[in-house]
């Protein structure tokens, strides 16, 4: 994937930990990597699933 399409998470704080978002096709998957190994450690899924995770993670519920 070329990496010119990830946008960095905007609550990513200074060194490696930080998220990295890109679509591909027409939004048909959403992919996501981290800082620290950009090309080799991707989780792929589709919106809906990628919004079901953003709502779960600020969820008040949560934990």
């Amino acid at each position: 994937m070329d990496t010119s399409e990830w946008q960095k998470s905007s609550y990513c704080q200074e060194g490696e930990a930080c998220l990295h978002v890109a679509a591909s096709g027409a939004a048909e998957t959403v992919h996501l990597t981290e800082s620290a190994d950009p090309d080799h450690s991707i989780l792929s899924a589709t919106p809906a699933a990628f919004g079901a995770l953003l709502r779960a993670i600020k969820s008040p519920d949560r934990g």
